[in-house]
């Protein structure tokens, strides 16, 4: 079994400033970029993103799109919709949204990804379940084969990183029982 651990990074910071192959945008399914780390994105990026994300115009919620990184550090954004257009964000999105930007990532040979807390701002999602959505689809994903090396998430606020680290530790405890039992029961 592979191991995840040492490639999942947690760290407070600045989203757009992250020298990645990717980041991800919590995005609308509209791909307008207007507040939160969209809003971010689009100022710092230059409106170029915006011009791409609306070439492709509306995805379906749970879908991802990907763009180039304008003026960022990162060479590209991965546009994960887990609400519509002034809507909320709601479990089954961010989860289908997640796992479409790793398969994007991976459709696309990335070896470096990073991820805000998606939905937890302007969507009103719950940052402790957003962690464990988040984290189990990245554990997950780790354990096939996959161009990925590095997944980061960039929490903005101390809060937001505590909850991350909680539900990792939670989560590597839980399938190191998981393999002890295996290794028990042969």
């Amino acid at each position: 079994m592979k191991t995840t651990a040492p490639k999942i990074v947690i760290q407070q910071g600045d989203l757009t400033e992250m020298d990645v192959d990717a980041i991800v945008n919590a995005a609308n399914n509209d791909l307008l970029l207007g507040g939160g780390v969209a809003g971010a994105i689009r100022r710092k990026g230059g409106e170029k993103i915006q011009r791409e994300c609306s070439e492709i115009g509306t995805i379906p919620i749970g879908f991802a799109a990907i763009t180039t990184g304008g003026n960022l550090k990162a060479r590209h954004i991965i546009h994960a919709a887990s609400m519509e257009l002034g809507g909320a964000t709601r479990s089954e999105a961010l989860r289908s949204s997640t796992t479409y930007a790793f398969r994007v990532a991976s459709e696309h040979a990335l070896k470096t990804i990073a991820f805000p807390a998606i939905g937890t701002g302007i969507g009103g999602f719950p940052v402790e379940q957003c962690a464990e959505i988040m984290l189990r689809e990245a554990a997950q994903h780790l354990k096939t084969e996959t161009s990925l090396k590095t997944i980061y998430f960039v929490l903005y606020d101390e809060a937001s990183k505590k909850a991350f680290d909680k539900i990792w530790k939670k989560i590597r405890m839980k399938d190191a029982e998981s393999l002890s039992e295996a290794a028990g029961a042969s």
